[in-house]
């Protein structure tokens, strides 16, 4: 229980934001993006070991107090998003232009039915997510631009011991034609990723920025949990990625101290092409739960800088891949 994301809606069908306007949620570091990380904020030595209301919001749901009990605004430092729709039905958000949200964008949570075309966002504080679907089915996110201090769409479904009380997977999303500029993942599955995720369809879409760190990237760890499997990434145009075009790291955020294992599986990139990365590829899972069925077709990623890291992983296929034009095998 907090402040009131800009525009909210409950339980609602058939509501749509349109029209070729400005919102702009006028954030900055002198109101909501400085309360990240600062002590006077609350924050006592930062993430992820200090004392502060992020950490007690994530405890609350480990030991299942109950949500209303859970009561923060004024005097905390949890910063809202910008629009949230929950539990809502038949969403259309469209032509508008975001501007300088608190934290993330768009969250559609538990909702179905959701269509999200022809926006512009351009908001570059921390956790500045473009669009976040969660725990949401039948999503599409069309001709849109994204330029973000986060990721620019990131596919999420809980976290933690809330993640799994809920258990409501995220699945049907489908992302095309978008373009993506600066950001820490075009595409991204997780963290929160608890409720598990599926059928993840992106094609058609250009990436490219010396601040995007990542094209396609599911992030997870022990904690969370979750299954993501059903993953199509076709026809995206990577120019320039700091880090990797392909992502899967099992050890992100509080890394291997839980006990619910990630599953990763059954993932399909085709005819993608790249210009300058650190790597092409990076899976990282688990010995005892490896990503698996990662297959890879008609690629062609050049100026890789450090090649590939692939650990824990089975049933890797490339067919027709090329890296710094070297047929991979």
């Amino acid at each position: 229980m907090n402040y009131s994301p800009f525009i909210y809606a409950y339980e609602q069908e058939n509501i749509a934001i349109t029209g070729n306007g400005l919102l702009d949620g006028q954030a900055g570091e002198e109101n909501w993006w400085s309360w990240k990380g600062r002590k006077e904020f609350g924050w006592e030595t930062g993430e992820p070991n200090g004392d502060n209301d992020t950490q007690r919001l994530n405890q609350m749901g480990e030991n299942q107090i109950p949500v209303p009990d859970r009561i923060f605004g004024e005097g905390s430092y949890l910063r809202p998003n910008f629009i949230q729709l929950y539990k809502c039905k038949n969403i259309l958000i469209d032509s508008v232009r975001i501007r300088r949200s608190p934290m993330w964008v768009i969250h559609p949570v538990l909702s179905e039915n959701v269509t999200v075309q022809n926006i512009s966002v351009t908001s570059h504080g921390p956790n500045n997510d473009g669009c976040n679907p969660e725990s949401s089915k039948n999503v599409l996110i069309k001709n849109s631009y994204f330029d973000t201090g986060d990721d620019c769409i990131a596919i999420k479904s809980g976290r933690n011991a809330d993640g799994r009380r809920v258990n409501v997977a995220s699945e049907n999303i489908v992302v095309q034609g978008c373009t993506m500029k600066d950001g820490h993942g075009g595409v991204v599955i997780g963290s929160e990723v608890s409720g598990s995720c599926r059928n993840v369809f992106v094609e058609n879409c250009v990436m490219d920025s010396p601040n995007l760190e990542r094209a396609l990237r599911i992030k997870t760890n022990s904690m969370r949990g979750g299954v993501v499997e059903h993953i199509y990434f076709n026809n995206v145009t990577v120019g320039e990625v700091s880090d990797a075009i392909v992502k899967i790291n099992f050890n992100y955020g509080e890394g291997d101290v839980g006990q619910y294992d990630p599953i990763v599986r059954d993932v399909y990139v085709s005819n993608v092409t790249s210009r300058k990365s650190k790597f092409g590829i990076s899976i990282v899972g688990y010995e005892r739960s490896p990503v698996s069925n990662i297959n890879l077709e008609n690629c062609r990623f050049e100026g890789v800088q450090d090649g590939n890291i692939l650990k824990y992983y089975q049933d890797l296929r490339m067919k027709n891949v090329f890296i710094n034009g070297q047929l991979q095998e």
